[in-house]
């Protein structure tokens, strides 16, 4: 479900504009204007994605709860950034703040990131990873038992062993995000091959130790195989 005040909502938020200013400069219509498209086109990808991705979770995951709840994140001065989380009873919300609803290019673009964060909630990532990070938390806190460490040192162990399991397998998680979330997006009636274009404008990860997301090279390809796959079924 999208907030039914959300349209309204984001229009405010993107137009920073004066109280009610009676006339508007150039600049202020053309702000006016852009704030408006953005709005009108974050709710009718948002409408679409959805009802996608809620069938997807119904079929693929039938014990998960899959009652989508989108939202905006309005808290200023936020790097670009969208996010799958749950809230206290288990609904899967996907968050995108302002920043990331203005920085993409186009429809595509939008509705390939709310695929690929709507895809996480159906693989199950979140519990995964808290797996992960419980196993690591394990291992490293057993190994520094095991070498006579204080229980400080201990609780530092555990602590930096839940970080590692927590990304051991995060690369592999966004991978099949994307790959997922090119499906929807192509379901949805989306291009996710100009969508993933939005990973040529944001800084590359390379192939950082522990880091938690792939070079955007191997996220670009798979959604290229994946759409291709697709396309041919």
């Amino acid at each position: 479900m999208i907030l039914r005040r959300l349209l309204p909502a984001l229009l405010f938020l993107l137009a920073a504009c004066e109280v009610a200013p009676v006339t508007m400069s150039p600049e202020q219509a053309a702000t006016r204007a852009e704030a408006e498209r953005a709005t009108r086109q974050f709710v009718d990808v948002a409408s679409r994605i959805e009802p996608i991705a809620e069938a997807e979770c119904r079929r693929s995951a039938p014990r998960l709860n899959c009652d989508y709840l989108i939202v905006v994140d309005d808290r200023p001065g936020q790097e670009a950034n969208a996010f799958q989380t749950l809230d206290r009873q288990g609904r899967p919300i996907i968050a995108f703040n302002l920043a990331l609803i203005a920085s993409v290019e186009n429809a595509d673009e939008l509705a390939f990131v709310m695929g690929h964060e709507a895809s996480h909630h159906i693989l199950g990532h979140l519990a995964r990873v808290e797996e992960d990070a419980a196993i690591g938390a394990i291992i490293f806190s057993g190994l520094a038992e095991m070498s006579g460490a204080d229980a400080a040192t201990v609780r530092s162990a555990e602590e930096f062993g839940a970080s590692v399991g927590a990304r051991s397998f995060s690369k592999e998680y966004e991978l099949e995000a994307d790959q997922l979330g090119t499906i929807l997006t192509m379901r949805a009636g989306y291009d996710p091959v100009l969508g993933a274009e939005f990973f040529m404008r944001i800084p590359d990860p390379g192939e950082k130790f522990l880091g938690s997301h792939p070079p955007n090279a191997a996220r670009i390809a798979i959604v290229r195989r994946t759409a291709a796959a697709y396309a041919t079924n």
